[in-house]
């Protein structure tokens, strides 16, 4: 019988998992191994406030294609759901105003849409549009970028702030390459204009009845395909129905500790369990524990995975009274600016809001009037490498969510004491697309490429969104099946 072992038991590996099953078959037999003692990964739900609410990634880029069909795929599209109309805020220069529209992460395509943000300094720096010098094909921080052709508060106020919702990093440390590759390739096309390399990347406007959405901003406006979709029981019901799907033997709270090479296949060395040898395995584990596994094996592919950072982050959920919320009305959250501080001058905690029951419809109250209504709200901590951040984390739950209400009544004016609250951390949950990452990922793609019967998968790779993730997931359930295939023809 057919044995491939998958090593993580998040959205890559349980997605890596099931298409596995549908490659090859009913007869093979799939073991997934998860240190944890859920599955999952960064995609998790809890209850608060009498609703599940996602406490991880809870949405996907719907633009990309792989997500949406593979809920279809497994009979989830029913549950699809989108964001309503309210609007993203930016808290810039003391202010909380709109996000601006038709920006590529941040970088407008026209200066005009970005003057509500900026001061006058910041604008007349944005209208400059300064030349640089730019290698086609090469690679350069953000920020570094944004800051030498159009100025420190574009870098600061508008790019900053999206980069560290996806990434909980800062623009000055994050690559082009890797999380703006379609800016990046513009300007190898024509490297003369920041601005006309982000128009170039932008859609055609909508037409005047559809106004116009910000790239990367939640909206559902009226004429335009949604941009981000989730599912209606939170997007944790993922994981779990790839895990049924699969089929699969789970063994939770276990994890391999080495990997071994043998005639026919690979032997799992794993805590609290028996070894596992299997004629093929997935590692859909983050970067550090492929450095692991793989050190023995393909020393440089070990080496890349190793330069990979990670980042820290943490989310106060609160569940307010709904009669308390009227001031997010219309507003589905806010990013806060780098180097913002609040009306007291007291840097802020949090980094970025979701007002959840603004934001999707379905988390919505239903009567407003009900004393015993919620709406849910959901405050991220957490920059890679900020000092105040990384001291932040280190406080415990209840002065976590003191400090976070406390922010929050300084953003909206909110006072009330929530219903209920919770905490959930996610230590080392996100990959640091650095300078250079496209070519860590071509090292570890390259050095397990002469590995027969061995694959990669997961957020480390290729971006940290789901669709990316199940796109990864797919090339090594493919990458394996072709092995296996190729190796009983022999």
């Amino acid at each position: 019988m057919t044995r491939v072992l998958v090593v993580g038991g998040g959205v890559s590996g349980l997605a890596a998992a099931h298409r596995l099953r549908t490659l090859l078959g009913p007869d093979a037999e799939i073991v997934v191994v998860e240190a944890a003692r859920s599955l999952g990964g960064k995609l998790a739900a809890m209850e608060i406030g009498g609703r599940r609410v996602d406490v991880g990634a809870e949405a996907f880029l719907a633009r990309r294609p792989e997500a949406g069909a593979r809920i279809a795929e497994l009979g989830l599209d029913d549950q699809l759901v989108h964001p309503g109309p309210a609007a993203s805020g930016l808290r810039v220069g003391g202010r909380t105003v709109g996000l601006p529209p038709r920006t590529v992460m941040g970088v407008p395509g026209d200066p005009d849409v970005a003057a509500d943000a900026l001061s006058p300094a910041g604008l007349a720096a944005l209208r400059a549009d300064r030349p640089g010098d730019w290698e086609p094909g090469g690679d350069v921080a953000v920020g570094a970028l944004v800051r030498a052709r159009l100025g420190d508060e574009v870098a600061d106020r508008l790019v900053d702030p999206l980069l560290g919702g996806v990434y909980a990093g800062h623009a000055d440390g994050l690559g082009l390459r890797a999380t703006v590759p379609a800016l990046a390739a513009a300007l190898d096309a024509d490297p003369r204009s920041l601005l006309a390399a982000a128009r170039a990347c932008l859609p055609a406007p909508p037409a005047e009845a559809a106004p116009p959405v910000a790239t990367g901003a939640p909206s559902s406006s009226p004429g335009r395909a949604p941009v981000f979709g989730t599912l209606r029981g939170g997007l944790a019901d993922l994981p779990a129905t790839l895990a049924l799907a699969a089929r699969a033997d789970l063994r939770l709270g276990r994890t391999v500790t080495a990997l071994a090479r043998t005639p026919d296949g690979w032997r799992a060395e794993i805590t609290d369990d028996a070894p596992v040898e299997a004629d093929a395995v997935v590692l859909a584990v983050p970067a550090p524990a492929v450095r692991r596994l793989l050190a023995d094996h393909a020393p440089g592919a070990a080496r890349a995975a190793g330069e990979i950072e990670l980042a820290s982050s943490a989310l106060v959920v609160l569940a307010l009274p709904a009669a308390a919320a009227g001031p997010l009305a219309g507003r589905s959250g806010v990013l806060v600016g780098a180097g913002e501080r609040r009306p007291d001058g007291l840097p802020w905690t949090i980094k970025a809001t979701t007002f959840s029951s603004e934001k999707w419809p379905h988390l919505a109250p239903h009567d407003t009037g009900d004393p015993d209504a919620t709406a849910v709200l959901r405050l991220s901590i957490g920059r890679h490498g900020d000092p105040g951040s990384l001291a932040a984390l280190r406080r415990d739950d209840d002065d976590l969510v003191s400090a976070a209400r406390s922010d929050l009544a300084a953003l909206t004016g909110i006072e009330e004491v929530p219903v209920e609250s919770a905490v959930v951390r996610w230590p080392g949950g996100l990959p640091q697309y650095g300078v250079g990452h496209l070519d860590r990922v071509a090292a570890i793609e390259s050095g397990v490429a002469a590995l027969p019967g061995l694959a990669v998968a997961g957020a480390a790779l290729h971006g940290v969104g789901v669709p990316a993730c199940l796109a990864t997931a797919d090339a090594a359930a493919r990458r394996v099946a072709e092995h296996l295939a190729a190796t009983t023809v022999r």
